[in-house]
């Protein structure tokens, strides 16, 4: 929920069309304790989430940022979504952990139709505030790279490379029919 909404919001920002979306079965956001996590369904209205984590304990989740973050995220669009629920399709996915890239391609692997091209691609982005926002950069870059090919599909394995090396992160990339 920090990693891609805040790359999310900085795509949109910078004019490029943006969906956002989670891979768990549910929402889950730090609680109180590790092993407690405040849980929600996809579809739980931000505002909703943000009242809730207030009444519960305003300066805890002040202090850690999840305030601050759901605040941010109920701007950009009314509540989380789900990958796996949308019947959208998509040129390019980008993830931000290798879980989730996983799941991505599980979940296209499983749909009817092998006709659409999607290029799938990871960067690694520890999931903090600081990371985040460098991650929102890092993916800008790339996206920006990608749009001004005249030939993606032939110049992708090599500007991805490049990339690699470029932002010392390691990179994931498949191509999937869907």
């Amino acid at each position: 929920m920090n990693r891609s909404m805040e790359a999310h919001n900085f795509l949109s920002k910078k004019g490029y069309r943006v969906q956002s979306f989670g891979t768990g079965d549910k929402v889950k956001l730090p609680g109180a304790a590790p092993d407690r996590p405040n849980v929600y369904e996809f579809g739980t209205p931000y505002d909703d989430i943000y009242q809730d984590l207030l009444q519960k304990d305003r300066e805890l989740y002040t202090r850690n940022g999840l305030l601050h973050m759901l605040d941010r995220n109920r701007r950009i669009k009314p509540h989380p979504e789900r990958f796996q629920s949308t019947s959208e399709q998509f040129n390019l996915i980008l993830t931000c952990e290798e879980r989730v890239y996983d799941q991505v391609i599980e979940s296209l692997e499983g749909r009817d139709s092998q006709t659409t091209p999607v290029h799938i691609v990871n960067i690694e982005i520890q999931d903090n505030h600081e990371e985040a926002t460098i991650g929102a950069f890092l993916m800008c870059d790339l996206v920006a790279m990608m749009a001004n090919s005249d030939d993606l599909d032939n110049d992708i394995d090599e500007m991805l490379q490049d990339f690699e090396a470029k932002c010392q992160r390691p990179i994931l990339h498949c191509l999937l029919f869907y």
